[in-house]
């Protein structure tokens, strides 16, 4: 493969699910550009415990899919979108399978092995035993690194897009991106004919997530600047069982546990979901997350118990062996006790506004996967909902790439990044503080529980901390922590301003300012301003190129 391109056909940001099938589903005469900020299969994708929701079994249906989403959506869900996606996930299985991805099946080692998760009215997620995203993501890899047309970029972050606007060009069209190179320690500029943003969700903005270190909300911010509207983005969903332990982190319990059986417990043993939802331990993520968080803070505990210790051993081992592994090297053993969990940030349920195909406000890009709002998820993702966005939107995007490839190009010339004015940091503990204080401040403030207090203490709270990254991002040379800290400080002030303008309780946005949901209800769409050129410091987005470009 090619490592020394700068212009591509199509660059993709991001190597999950969404960014490697895309790559795969491209015509081969296509050069095609893969950025990844750490190695190739480092994503969220690569944790996805659960699997991928699709209609297999003849007792299901499209249309008790497609019900089962709405209903989690909480009447925000987009009914197009909702049967464009439940239409194709069959498909979408066919193509893993034709990729060789080694999924669970039945005992003639022919027939997918359904299990049900919360939500789902039937058994349809299909699955590699638990972990169904390593085994997606390491065969989709494999695939990627055969293909000669394909320029794997490992280690490098991308810093902003590159638009004909904000170069101070006629029309609304995307040029390309500059890029930081970790290892050299350099921005490169690389110019494409079409970008694909699909570099995940935001769940690093919050002080417990499930989510990998890269989650930053890179691909939001980034078309938030370049004049791409953004919805839903105060609907994060927590998952309700993240491990609770100090070197945990953000180990993640699948919610097929509870699928299979698994009961919530308080401190005493007793369990409590049958008084929140007749579904108990089956209902959707957001009421299960509420729980757990109103019960804790009733009960001033610092984490509550999921227990499947009374499913046979062998069947806890077969299912869910890397569960079971993991809680083992903490001291638990599920087969014999409940393990002590506690709710995280988990998945961004707006993004960057698209169509079916993938389009956003700016010809030439797209957002597929985490990154984006097709209206599939509305107020709550269904389970295992997720990967299969990212396939079946990977599959339309390149479909339309592929249809457009014969449209005239832009030219393959971008303006190269300029640090003349810029010098190495000698204060990284400001980037180290900020991020520590951001993070906290949405967990306190912007958390599962809300209130218009809360939010305009965080609204507060973030605009000074933004004020003090600008004035820092537009002295110092730029470092992968600093695009980060950037990145999720733009995010987290959409997803604060997006729940300030909510003024009702639905879904994953509960505020007790206004319990109670709405009789009619719309989307959230956020607006950027008009994209400043480069040249210009003050529009508060885009610190210019001729400072640090």
């Amino acid at each position: 493969m090619h490592n020394t391109e700068t212009a591509f056909d199509v660059l993709i940001i991001g190597t999950g699910a969404a960014g490697l099938s895309l790559a795969l589903r491209l015509p081969a005469h296509l050069r095609i550009g893969v950025l990844s900020k750490g190695p190739l299969a480092e994503s969220s994708s690569l944790y996805a415990q659960g699997g991928v929701a699709a209609v297999l079994d003849e007792q299901d249906s499209v249309e008790a899919h497609i019900e089962d989403t709405l209903v989690a959506g909480a009447g925000l869900t987009a009914p197009d979108t909702a049967r464009f996606v439940a239409e194709r996930a069959a498909a979408a299985i066919h193509w893993l399978q034709r990729q060789q991805v080694p999924f669970s099946t039945e005992a003639d080692a022919r027939t997918l092995h359904l299990t049900r998760e919360g939500g789902h009215s039937h058994r349809r997620i299909v699955h590699a035993a638990d972990a169904t995203g390593r085994a997606i993501e390491i065969t989709l890899e494999e695939r990627v690194r055969q293909c000669p047309h394909v320029t794997v970029l490992e280690h490098h972050v991308a810093v902003d897009l590159i638009t004909s606007e904000r170069l101070g060009q006629a029309g609304r069209r995307c040029l390309g991106a500059y890029v930081l190179d970790k290892e050299q320690g350099r921005v490169r500029a690389l110019a494409a004919r079409n970008v694909v943003l699909a570099s995940g969700g935001a769940s690093k903005v919050y002080l417990y997530t499930s989510n990998p270190d890269g989650s930053t909300g890179d691909g939001i911010a980034m078309a938030w600047r370049a004049g791409c509207r953004v919805a839903n983005m105060e609907f994060n969903q927590f998952h309700p069982t993240c491990l609770y332990h100090p070197q945990a982190k953000s180990f993640l319990i699948s919610e097929a546990v509870r699928g299979e059986g698994g009961k919530l417990r308080l401190p005493d043993g007793s369990t409590f979901m049958e008084r929140f939802d007749h579904r108990a331990e089956l209902a959707p993520r957001d009421i299960v997350a509420r729980a757990i968080d109103h019960e804790m803070k009733r009960l001033g505990a610092d984490c509550l118990y999921l227990d499947i210790s009374h499913q046979p051993h062998d069947f806890i081992l077969e299912h869910f062996p890397t569960i079971y592994r993991r809680c083992l090297e903490y001291g638990y053993d599920m087969t014999r006790e409940p393990v002590p969990v506690v709710p995280a940030a988990h998945y961004t349920c707006g993004g960057v506004l698209t169509d079916l195909h993938g389009r956003t406000d700016i010809s030439g890009l797209y957002a597929v996967g985490e990154v984006s709002y097709t209206g599939l998820h509305g107020a709550n993702r269904l389970a295992s909902n997720s990967l299969l966005e990212c396939l079946v939107f990977a599959a339309a995007a390149a479909e339309d790439i592929a249809a457009r490839a014969s449209e005239p190009a832009p030219p393959e010339q971008v303006p190269p990044w300029d640090e003349s004015r810029v010098s190495d940091s000698d204060e990284a503990v400001v980037v180290s503080h900020n991020w520590d204080e951001l993070r906290r401040l949405m967990w306190d403030y912007v958390g599962i529980v809300r209130t218009d207090k809360r939010l305009e203490r965080a609204k507060r709270r973030v605009d000074m901390l933004r004020r003090e990254i600008h004035e820092y991002y537009g002295h110092f040379r730029v470092s992968a922590d600093l695009i980060e800290l950037r990145n999720l400080a733009l995010v987290a002030d959409l997803i604060i301003r997006s729940a300030q303008a909510r003024k009702e309780s639905r879904g994953l946005h509960y505020t007790l300012d206004y319990p109670n949901s709405l009789p009619e209800t719309r989307p959230t769409v956020l607006v950027p301003p008009a994209p400043r050129p480069f040249s210009n410091l003050g529009d508060g987005e885009s610190p210019a190129p001729a400072t640090k470009r």
